[in-house]
């Protein structure tokens, strides 16, 4: 039986936040006041979100630290 991968956190960022709303790397990456290098790692699933990072995506996208 396959397992289904679920899809890494930085992927569901970039698809359910930033892309609707229009955002660069640069300027998601400004806004949150992390360095570009920061969230394309993440966003390109290099990089895990930390609980800081999740305290900082959800006061900017209006979310809970948890989703």
């Amino acid at each position: 039986m396959k397992m289904h991968a679920p899809p890494h956190p930085g992927e569901v960022l970039k698809e359910l936040c930033m892309e609707p709303l229009g955002l660069t790397v640069t300027e998601a990456a400004a806004g949150l006041g992390v360095s570009r290098k920061t969230l394309s790692a993440i966003l390109n699933g290099r990089a895990g979100i930390s609980p800081e990072m999740a305290l900082r995506l959800a006061q900017a996208f209006g979310t809970t630290p948890e989703s």
